[in-house]
């Protein structure tokens, strides 16, 4: 039975977009588990996989060698995001996992370079997929299954030849061989909540974790979607494609443009890439992603101007519509340093 058709049997249904619709939620259980149908994942392999990725991505690829997973962009030469991926070790190599739409783009834009290395690639989608887990009794039932839980977000441990990684918010992106993740999922389906991939972005959203689209390609420098936050840029490990420019914003510009998180009042998320007005001005900001928390409405993360967030008398809304969106807390906080005009 291919993966579809189990998640099919469940209830489960995946739209074109890759986005999974549960047909009944059980609210009642502690555990929230989403098939990650909206994310594919592609590998980087050989003996120079770590050089050449190190020469390419913004983050240290030598801390994932050691056991981490990290978000790292690969940008182009004018320090602009072109993917966006979280890595993850592998035996002689690394795997890496992005949006399932923009999985081509990276991949090829990866290969243009990697002629030169003795590094090769391939899409493992329809081998490895991914499940996510949320709610507080997660690492309970996670335990029972036999897996190692991991301490930190970011790290990780192997299992059933998968591997399991504790992210932001208090969960877990478990990436497994279709044949084992099609076995676990219909042993726990009866002790967990299903949830559609609409409650899997909500919670990335709620945890600040920027996600790149195709409607966004090359709109963003990584500190604008607040990248360095989890370590996806590293700034003492040496040159890489765009790493100039990314730099230079680091330790001589100002960031005037960082990512914040909003409530919206409408019946359908806004689009990726949606512009942010103001009544006096258009373009202020621009939509990263965007997740509904009810019928009535959800949240976003946004690219804004940071004056026009800071003075709560601006009113934003979104491109299309002229409800204001609620500015909402992150559950962290940049380096102020970043919005400061360097003097040196």
């Amino acid at each position: 039975m291919s993966w579809l058709d189990t998640l099919n049997t469940l209830g489960i249904q995946v739209n074109e977009l890759g986005h999974c619709q549960v047909s009944e939620t059980d609210s009642n259980t502690a555990v929230t588990l989403t098939p990650l149908t909206h994310l594919g994942l592609f590998d980087v392999i050989g003996p120079e996989a770590e050089k050449f990725l190190q020469g390419q991505l913004s983050c240290d690829v030598s801390r994932v060698s050691a056991g981490q997973s990290l978000l790292g962009s690969h940008c182009n030469i004018k320090g602009s995001m072109v993917s966006l991926s979280r890595l993850m070790p592998v035996e002689n190599g690394f795997w890496l996992r992005t949006e399932r739409p923009l999985l081509d783009t990276a991949m090829a834009n990866l290969k243009k370079y990697m002629i030169f290395s003795k590094a090769e690639s391939q899409d493992r989608s329809d081998e490895i997929v991914g499940l996510g887990f949320s709610g507080q009794q997660s690492s309970e039932l996670l335990t029972a299954q036999g897996f190692s839980i991991p301490a930190e977000d970011g790290l990780m441990s192997a299992h059933l030849n998968g591997l399991l990684i504790r992210v932001p918010g208090d969960r877990f992106e478990l990436w497994l061989p279709v044949e084992q993740a099609t076995s676990l999922l219909t042993s726990l389906a009866a002790q967990v909540s299903l949830a559609g991939t609409n409650a899997w972005l909500l919670s990335e959203i709620r945890a600040g974790i920027p996600a790149l689209h195709t409607e966004t390609l090359e709109s963003f420098i990584p500190q604008m979607t607040n990248l360095q936050v989890f370590d996806g840029v590293s700034f003492t490990k040496g040159c890489y494609t765009g790493q100039e420019v990314v730099t230079r914003l680091q330790h001589r510009g100002k960031l005037n443009r960082p990512m914040f998180r909003l409530a919206f009042s409408a019946d359908h998320p806004p689009t990726p890439g949606s512009s942010i007005n103001t009544p006096d001005r258009a373009g202020v900001g621009t939509v990263v992603s965007a997740a509904m928390s009810s019928a009535e409405g959800g949240e976003l993360l946004a690219v804004i101007l940071k004056t026009s967030f800071d003075d709560n008398q601006v009113q934003l809304m979104f491109e299309g519509n002229d409800q204001p969106l609620t500015r909402l807390d992150l559950p962290y906080t940049p380096d102020p340093e970043l919005f400061e005009r360097k003097t040196h």
